[in-house]
């Protein structure tokens, strides 16, 4: 068996493989978060959006790890991987922030109900739905750029 300390991974699958491993231990964080505020609750319920960040953070991770392999297989130079990949990993990274900023500041149940709520502030539309576009753009564009990298070499 070929010893780990040998193996040189590219910086796209580094980051996405870090990016895994945090994003698994921001979701064992929360998970106590919500089981935490279930304890608490008259209605043994935590906040939906520390619901939603516990579970965006596992399955992120998940999500991570595709990238990672996806990468370590993309036949695209380094520097168009690491992009592709950290422009996935940082908009995960952002929506997961955004739903334990929503839990911690119990604001809403629905960030996309108007009006948008941050805190005891108002957000305009436009700010909100220009993040999710650019989301949109960054996670999905990220992710076929590594996927159709990774299937140029499989097939």
């Amino acid at each position: 068996m070929e010893d780990m300390a040998s193996v040189v991974l590219d910086p796209a699958t580094r980051l996405a493989l870090t990016a895994a491993g945090g994003f698994l231990l921001v979701g064992l964080m929360t998970g106590v978060w919500k089981y935490w505020q279930i304890a608490r609750s008259a209605e043994a319920a935590a906040h939906p959006y520390v619901d939603i960040a516990h579970r965006a953070s596992l399955l992120y991770s998940f999500a991570s790890l595709v990238l990672a392999a996806l990468a370590w297989f993309s036949v695209w130079p380094d520097a168009v991987n690491t992009v592709a990949v950290a422009a996935s990993v940082l908009f995960f990274a952002l929506a997961i922030g955004s739903y334990v900023l929503h839990g911690w500041l119990a604001d809403t149940d629905n960030q996309l109900r108007a009006p948008h709520r941050l805190g005891s502030r108002s957000l305009p539309g436009i700010a909100l739905h220009g993040f999710m576009v650019a989301l949109i753009v960054a996670e999905l564009g990220g992710a076929a750029v590594v996927f159709v990298g990774a299937m140029q070499a499989i097939w």
